[in-house]
Order: structure tokens, then sequence, then C-alpha cells
């Protein structure tokens, strides 16, 4: 047997091509042979690198964190990853693709905490660091054995044998270096700043890290109250003194650190008499003209009148001073002032007055900052109250909120509990206000915004070059680069990198323990720290150790101190992750103490970078993560990018659309996907969706299994097509191009066109395109080449057989970075090769593509199309492809050009006669066929805006067009699906008869009478497929000869009489026999319009 030539399908390397493939069980063994031939390290080191590292690729891999499962997401994310460098390799350049671990910060850290049943920073320390952090290290690591099974079962190839870790001492020196670095250059500094704060978690988090995923801010219902504080008497308005000022605030666990009031200078202020709420008594309320009527309720008379005794602008009311609405800080210095925020005050809701709490706000902290007045801190790192806020200390904030309301109410009333609330002190109205509210990314609590002391990258101070370096960028979708990043990047703030937990690389600052003698050290090597402390630190092992308590260990007296008696000691916290992964490009390599021309390239030219990244990819929320902060490093550092090309893809989301939870079981089990349909149909699955484009996706059994039917199985059939024909001809193809037939140098040239446009979508990074461009050509090889050629395969002409074993080499080739298990088991059977993703990518540079094989492709097109638009109109009335018809008119530009194949047309869709007829000429007007395009307003508006009406007003005038791809453009306005309706109106001469349109105007016309000539040569065509499923199911070569009988009804066996030449003929029939009526034991069918059928049949 001839094919396969090597085969995974069975121990001695022989075997049949199977007629229905268990594609996972071929993946296994493909997988197994990879393993033992080590074929991917084959694939790197035969690619040289070139003299200087020309030829090399680079690929930089975002670490993951491997304390979890891989999900969908680092499958999508590690099938581009794979496909990529396959694809690189393939065009002969050399691509390392080293596996790398994220292992610090928050997620380590709440395992190990999960794991010894600890919940708070003190049991850590309680439990001792050292311990703890070991704890960290055990678990980071947890599942890396199950994270090396499933990225060798997507078939994904990457080094993890020479991975790298952020916890490795060579990357936390690297880490070190790049800290002290920035420091040198005046790009870090130490503030007391407002960040975002979760106080489970006890820790701040830097703002990028809100904007990864939609759902960190989640839909919440708080408690909003306004209140009312006293402006002080300064007897010079009697309008002003003693009215309540008011303010409206969705946290009302800040009042207790209330510090001032913030007024708009422009806006119009008013004070308006009403009876204070709970209450007989009448009192001044002061609040923005503009929210009068949002607060008719409580300020309004029955008429619904308000008595407005004054009217000011903010500038009038700034400098005035008022009585805290809690008495903890009273008297703290240049606080409870009204003052001027003019960017911060809006009067679309609230009060148009704006409660002030310098250490729980952003805004809060600028401007108390500005005002002179210091910030207030009564809430600890778990977010419970403190002193001097005695009666909620020890809650958390948010539990404290209804008991301070309690309070506002009673001191409002005059009776109850009023606790610490200043005297005059009003609540005017409690409500519940739902807004979208920021959540941990890890915990999922609701956050904090509180003052913290961290340390700071400038990033404001270089974010205009980080914009124009942006520029140099190839991001993909395109859209990206001036959106979500671009915009990111230019409305940058500055980045709190450090964070006061315990698993991570340190801070590199050691600071005088006496404030006398101040002194600040930054260290950026170990030789540094060895050399100011006269040792390294080591862990209990000996080893070198950057980790806490390791590091903190090392101290030395303060160098400035002339006592001698203050020491110098280690700031005692770790850096932010996101420090450690946007080291990533040159910490993996521990640059710049190693490798330094490897990474950096010589200035001579003899040595190039690697640096930055030809290309890397994840998922879009990473522009305010990995790509980001990647981003900014590189730009400080190096100025330069990190990297040139980008993929950044959109999010998996479930079967019901919702994001993936194991809980909710929403999405099918990675395993059973690959234990079912393969890893081959999940890549091409995800890599041919909108998520590549930006989109999200949502994961169904369906869409994969769609992957199977719609590209895999079509792409084995034709391989077994050829197998099974060589095989019976004892052909052994030699893949020769030189063919005159038609139909061979139609595929050739459709192949050179498919690899030329496939290359320059895999070199602009648009994989999903590839799928696609993929997708239609496998529809001309398998659906019009295959279908069309069996007669020439069956007589076992030497063009077809060579023509399509070219061609299986070349599409093999092309799609083995898309589909690369499948593709192997295809290429080592046609050609006995070691690999397919060993071989160069295909040269089609001597395949057909002159001008009349241009034509020749542009009119065979225009043939499928005719073939296709009939055989719709066939289902559309109802008309089995089997049962023939007597004319096809095809109405077209240009005859000429589809008048050598009338006779596939005719063979195609089962005609008798097949009508050339011109566009031109007075029997097509004849037709009255014509297309009408109705714009659906309602659709296309949204996206148009006002051009929705130059787009109804060119379907109405005519001055609409369809191109040749299928794209509708109206009135100059390109429309999408959806947006248009295309009907096509016929005139009375189609009468009996079916049209449908072409592309460019072109139409068919299809007689649908059936006669009964027709009708009987239509069962005798049921009847020739039957029989051939009949053969396939008795287990018959296609070579086999039979002996046959067939009986049944009169109508069947008159059919079966009059065309006994056609199905002896078809059937390989060398005894035939027809028998009516009767009871014939054999296979009953099913044919025509429902007779009958009785077949009997054996190997002749």
């Amino acid at each position: 047997m001839t094919y396969p030539k090597v085969t995974t399908h069975s121990h001695d390397g022989q075997g049949a091509v199977p007629s229905s493939p268990r594609f996972p069980e071929i993946e296994e063994r493909v997988l197994a042979y990879w393993a033992e031939d080590d074929t991917f390290r084959a694939s790197v080191e035969q690619r040289d690198p070139g003299e200087r590292g020309e030829n090399e690729f680079v690929f930089y891999d975002g670490p993951p964190f491997a304390n979890g499962l891989p999900h969908y997401g680092h499958l999508l994310t590690g099938y581009v990853k794979d496909i990529v460098p396959r694809y690189q390799t393939m065009r002969g350049k050399r691509v390392e693709r080293r596996f790398g671990w994220d292992t610090h910060g928050l997620p380590a850290e709440l395992e190990a905490m999960r794991l010894n049943g600890i919940k708070t920073t003190d049991e850590i320390v309680e439990m001792g660091i050292d311990k703890f952090n070991d704890a960290c290290r055990a678990s980071v690591l947890k599942y890396a054995d199950e994270w090396r099974e499933y990225v060798t079962r997507q078939a994904r190839w990457v080094d993890f044998d020479n991975d790298y870790k952020t916890m490795n001492p060579e990357f936390m020196e690297s880490v070190l270096w790049a800290f002290k670095s920035l420091f040198d250059k005046g790009l870090i500094y130490e503030g007391f700043r407002v960040l975002p704060y979760c106080w489970n978690d006890e820790t701040p988090l830097s703002n990028h890290e809100l904007r990864m995923d939609d759902d960190v801010y989640k839909d919440v219902n708080d408690p909003a109250v306004t209140v009312g504080y006293t402006l002080d008497d300064l007897g010079t308005d009697p309008v002003l003194d003693g009215a309540r000022i008011l303010i409206w605030t969705t946290t009302p666990w800040t009042l207790p650190s209330n510090l001032a009031v913030m007024v708009g200078s422009d806006i119009e202020y008013v004070v308006v008499e009403a009876v204070v709420p709970g209450t007989e008594d009448r009192g001044r309320f002061v609040l923005a003209q503009a929210r009068l009527a949002a607060y008719a309720r409580e300020l309004a008379d029955e008429d619904g009148e308000f008595t407005v005794l004054g009217s000011y602008t903010g500038a009038d009311l700034v400098g005035r001073t008022y009585t805290p609405p809690f008495s903890y800080y009273a008297g703290h210095e240049n606080a409870f002032r009204v003052v001027a925020a003019d960017d911060a005050v809006t009067t679309t809701d609230g009060t148009g007055v704006v409660h002030t709490a310098g250490a729980f706000g952003e805004v809060d902290k600028e401007v108390t900052d500005r005002e002179g007045i210091e910030a207030v801190m009564p809430v600890g790192k778990d977010g419970r109250f403190t002193a001097p806020v005695d009666e909620y200390a020890g809650m958390l904030v948010f539990d404290a909120n209804p008991h301070i309301i309690d309070h506002l109410k009673h001191t409002t009333k005059g009776a109850g509990e009023t606790g610490s609330v200043s005297p005059g002190t009003v609540l005017l109205r409690r409500e519940s206000y739902s807004h979208s509210y920021p959540h941990c990314w890890r915990c999922r609590q609701p956050l904090i915004y509180k003052g913290v002391s961290s340390w700071f990258v400038e990033v404001t101070a270089f974010k205009d070059r980080m914009s124009e370096l942006n520029q140099q960028i190839r991001w993909v979708p395109e859209h990206i680069k001036d959106g979500q990043f671009g915009k990111w990047v230019a409305n940058a703030r500055d980045w709190s990198i450090t964070r006061n937990r315990f698993w991570g690389s340190p801070v590199p600052v050691w600071k005088s323990d006496d404030p006398a003698y101040p002194r600040i050290d930054v260290y950026g090597s170990f030789e540094e720290i060895e050399r100011d402390f006269g040792r390294l630190p080591l862990n209990d092992k000996g080893e070198r150790d950057l980790h806490r308590p390791w590091v903190d260990e090392l101290t030395r007296p303060n160098p400035d101190d002339p006592t001698g008696r203050s020491t110098m000691r280690r700031v005692t916290d770790v850096l932010d992750v996101w420090f450690d992964s946007g080291s990533m490009s040159f910490a993996q390599a521990h640059y710049p103490f190693e490798n330094a021309e490897w990474f950096a390239g010589t200035e001579d030219g003899s040595k190039e970078a690697h640096f930055p990244a030809d290309f890397i990819v994840e998922y879009i929320g990473q522009t305010r993560g990995w790509f980001y902060t990647l981003h900014v490093l590189a730009t400080a550092l190096f100025d330069k990018p990190a990297f040139s090309s980008c993929i950044s893809h959109g999010i998996v989301l479930g079967s019901d659309g919702e994001k993936m939870s194991k809980s909710l079981r929403n999405y099918p089990d990675v395993s059973e996907v690959f234990h079912r349909d393969g890893a081959d149909a999940m890549r091409w699955f995800l890599m041919a969706s909108p998520i590549l484009r930006g989109g999200n996706l949502v994961v169904t059994e369906q869409g994969i299994r769609d992957a199977v039917r719609q590209v895999m199985l079509p792409l084995w059939n034709a391989w077994y097509f050829f197998a099974l024909y060589a095989n019976a001809e004892h052909y052994d193809a030699q893949g020769r191009t030189d063919s005159s037939d038609p139909l061979d140098r139609y595929l050739l040239a459709k192949t050179r066109q498919y690899v030329e446009k496939l290359t320059g979508e895999l070199d602009a990074y648009a994989i999903a395109d590839a799928c696609e461009t993929t997708r239609a050509y496998l529809d001309v090889l398998t659906n019009w080449y295959v279908r069309r050629s069996r007669e020439r395969f069956w007589e076992g002409k030497p063009e077809a057989f060579e023509t399509l074993a070219a061609v299986l080499d070349v599409v093999c080739r092309a799609v083995a970075p898309l589909l690369p298990l499948v593709s192997e088991e295809i290429w080592r059977g046609l050609t006995g090769g070691r690999s397919v993703h060993l071989a160069d990518w295909p040269d089609v540079s001597s395949f057909p593509g002159g001008p009349a094989d241009e034509a020749l492709v542009a009119a065979m097109d225009e043939v499928r199309e005719v073939c296709s638009s009939t055989s719709a109109l066939r289902k559309a009335a109802k008309l089995r492809n089997r049962l023939p018809l007597a004319t096809l008119t095809v109405v077209v530009a240009d005859p000429d050009a589809l008048a050598p194949f009338t006779a596939i047309v005719a063979d195609e869709v089962n005609v008798k006669q097949v009508r050339l007829v011109a566009a031109d000429s007075e029997e097509a007007a004849g037709y009255g066929v014509e297309q009408k395009l109705t714009v659906n307003a309602r659709a296309a508006g949204p996206r148009l805006g006002k051009g929705v009406q130059l787009a109804i007003k060119g379907s109405k005038s005519g001055d609409w067009s369809v191109a040749e791809d299928g794209t509708v453009t109206s009135g100059g306005l390109d429309l999408v699906e959806g947006e248009y309706t295309l009907e096509t109106v016929v005139g009375a001469a189609t009468e009996g008869a079916a049209t449908a349109m072409l592309p460019g105007g072109d139409f068919v016309v299809l007689d649908t009478t059936v006669t009964p000539e027709l009708a009987e040569e239509g069962v005798a065509r049921d009847l020739v497929r039957a029989i051939q499923q009949a053969r396939r199911d008795a287990g018959l070569e296609v070579t086999d000869r039979i002996a046959l009988t067939i009986g049944g009804s009169h109508a069947v066996a008159a059919a079966a009489t009059a065309h006994e030449a056609l199905i002896a003929g078809e059937t390989l029939a060398t005894s035939y026999a027809v028998v009516e009526g009767g009871h014939l034991v054999g296979t009953s069918v099913t044919v025509g319009d429902g007779e009958t059928a009785v077949l009997d049949l054996e190997r002749a």
C-alpha cells in the first residue's frame, strides 16, 4: 500500500487512512511521536540564528500564576503564542519559546493563608514571615505539572525546562536594578497618597488594577445621606450666619473625618428656609440653585414653592467656617472651611456642595493639601475605625454606616443616642443610591479609598514619551493603539509600586530609624548589598534570598549619624507584582548582570538585541496590566517600547454569556473537550472567532464541534479521497504542478492565491482572517475540486493525482500553525517526512498564476457562484439535487468566459441544458429581474447617525451597489449585515421558474417544471446513491464489482429498467436484474417522492 507512507495508526507504521477519523486519538499519537522524536527542539535548533542573531524572532511569554489550573483564557492566549512562533519558524526564523511563572503577590499569599487557616497580617507575623513565605513558595507552583500537561495537550510548543520564575534570586536582582535605576533618574519618590485600598487584603492597589477587568466595578446599592453642617455665626450676614450648608455623600462613614466642604466658584447657591425634618422648627439651608428641584420634598412648602432668602456665588461662600458634623477633630488647624474646587463640583447630582475628607478621596487630598489642612486617619489597615473615633472603634467602615446615620437622625430630632455628632447638624435625607463601585480583583470585596504611604514611579514625568513610543507599536486590533491603550497612557497617573505585604521582591530602600539623622540608601544588586552590609541575605538553607525576612535582617549603623545610635533599616514593603512582570523583558535574562549583549545588542551592530520583542499577546485587560507596565519600564529605563507587535484579544465567556464560573458550570470542561473533539478543534474555534479582533467570545460545545465539521473533516476527507484512489491505482505521486486540465489549473491557481493571501494575513497577525481564508479555500478544495474530479481519479488520470498531492502538501504546510496535529498526521502520511513543522513555509511561485490562469480562476469562481445560487433555488423549491431539471439560464456580462464550463454547470446542478445569455441582451431585459435594496433606518441609525438618510436616499435613487465580496454600499456609505435587506424582484417572463441574483448584477433562471421523464430519471439517480451507500455498508472496496438486483413498485422498476446503463455503470454492477413487486429480500430504501425500493447486492 502506497499511502499513508507513515502513520501513527499502528505500531508497524502501516494502516489504511480511516474514512471516519477519531481526531483526539490521532492527536494523542502525534503528541507521543513528538515527545519521542523531540520534534520541538529540532524545529528550533534547525533554524540558524544568524551570525549577529539577525535571524531570530523574539517572543516574550507573559507569565501566568500557577496556583490554579489553566482555563479557556489561558488556552486561547496559548494558542496564539503557539501559532505565531510556528509560522515564523516555518518562515525560516529561529524562535525561542521560554515559559515563565508569575510567582509573587497576593494570589500566592491568599492561598497560603487559606491553607494555614490565617486571616490577618498580624497572624502572619505571629506564624513567622519565614514560614509563611515558605508556604507561599510551595503554593505558587502547586499546579505546575498540570499546567505542563494542559499546555502539551493543546499542542503548544514551549520550553518548560528553561523557564523563568519571578521568585528566583537572579530575576529579583534585575528587578532591584530597575528600581534603583529609576530612583537614580529621579523617577521614584515616596509619598502619602489616597489610593484604592483593599481592607480585606490590607494593601493598596494601583489605579490600573481597577481598569483591567469589567467586573472590577459592580453595581451596588449604598446608603446616601444629605447632611447640613452649621455655618458659624460671623455677625456679617444674617442670612448665612447659622444656616446649614448641605452636602451629599454615598460614604457616610467618612463624615467623622470631614475637614472641609467644596463649592464651585461660579455656581449659584441659594439659602432656603424650610422645616427641619422630624421637628417643627424652621431652619435655613444652603445648596446650589440648580439642585433645588431635587430637594422639593424636603425644602418646598405645601404648594411646591421655595422660600428663598438669598442668593450667592460659590466665590461668595469661600472662606466661611462651619461646625464639623462630628466633634472628633474639632479645633483641627485650618479645617472646617468652605473652599473652591471648580473642577470637582458639579450640579448634576447631590447638592452642589461636596463633603471633603482628606484621607479618603483623591480630590479631597489634593484640595486639603492645597489649603494647608492636614489629613486625619481614624481607619486602620483592616478597614476598621480606630481612635479617636471611639464610638465605632473596631467596626468595619461599611458596617458603621447605619450607626452613623442613626446618630445623625437622633441629633436632628433632638432625641435618642447622638454619639459625637455636633449639635445643630441635620440629617435632611437618607436614601439608597445605586451606582458602580470598585471591588478588589483578587478577593472581590468592596474597596475603600484610603491615604497610605507608598513609593511611586513618577509616570506623569514621561507619559508624553510613552505616547510617542506607543506609535511605534503595531496593535491588533489597530484601534487599541489610540483607543484603550493610547488613552490610558495619555492619562497615566503616577504608579504606586509598593505593597505592605510579605511575599514579593523587596523594596530595596534602607532608611535611618532616627529622623534627626535622615538618610536613604537604595540598592540595585547583590554586590552593592554585600559591599555595605558585609554579607548577603541568606535563607535558612544558606542560599541567597532577597525575600523577607532574610533581607529585613540586613541592618547597619547610619553613616550620617555621628552619635552612632541610629540604624539603617529596610522599608518593610514589597514591590507590586506588576513591577515584577513589567521587568520580565530584561529580568528573565538577569540583565544587566548577565546576557547584556543578548538583551541590548552591541553598539557596533555585531550582536542584535533581543529587546524590544517582536511579538507579545494577552487579553484586552492587559492594556492596563502587563502591556502597560512593560511599556512604563521600557520607556523609563531604555527609551524604547518593550514590544513591536501586540495582539490584544477579547474575553472568553461562558455558554450563558457571563464570565466563566466553576460554581455555575457555564462552560464545557477543557479536558472533556480535548477527549471528545480534540485540541485542534478547540484551537480553530477560538482562533477563528471575533475574539482575536477584540470582541468577546461565548464558548459553546457546538461551536467547537462545528470546527470539526466545517474545517477538519473536509481537510481529512480530501486526504482520504486521495489515498483511497491513489492506493487503488497503486500510484505514487510526485506532486507535479504542470497539468493542463482546467480543473487542475484552477485548483493550483487558487492554492497560489490562498497561500499568498494567508502569508500576508499571518505576517500582519490577522489570525482570524487567516482562519476565514483557509475555510473558504477548503471549500474550493473539497466541495468543488474533489467532487468535480471523482471521475478523473476513478479513471486514474495522473494529472489529477499529481495536482492533488502537490496541493495537499502545500495546504498541510500552510495550515500547520493553525491545525498542527491533523496537518502533521496528513503530511507525514502523504510525504513520509519527519514532521510538517520542520518543513519550510510553502513556496507557490511555480504554481499557475499568469493572466490566463487569473482569467480561468475568475471564470471558474463565477461558475461556482452559478452552481451555489442554483442549488439554493432548488432547496427553496424543495427540488432534491438528484432530480434532473430541464434548463438553467445564466444571464452574465461575459457569456464567452463561461462557455467552456457549461457541461460542468449542467452536471453540478443536474440540468439537461445550460443557456448563456448576455446581460445586455433583449432577452435578459425581458426577464425583468432586478434587486431592490431597503435600508433599515432603526438598525443603521445608531452607527451612521445623520448619514442614514444618505443611505436611504441612495437605495431609492439607485445609487447603491453590491461588491464582489458582498459589501453593500448605498449613498457612498458601507452597510453592515442587519442594516439592510436585498430583495430580488422578477418580471412575468420568469413565471414557472426560480430566479437568484449573482454578485455584480448577473442572475440565473431555473426552470422548475418536473416532467414524468425527469421524475423517472430522478428515481434512478436516487437508486444510484442508495446502492453506493449499500456498497459502503457492506465494506466493499471502490474497485469491487457487484451483482445487483433491484425490486420495488412499478415506478421503481420502470426507472431501474429505463436507466440500467446509468445505474450499472455508476455502481460497477456486472450482473443486473429488476424485479417489479414481489418480496425481494434486501435493504429497503426510499427513493423519489416516497417510493420504496429493495436492494440486494453482493461482490461479483
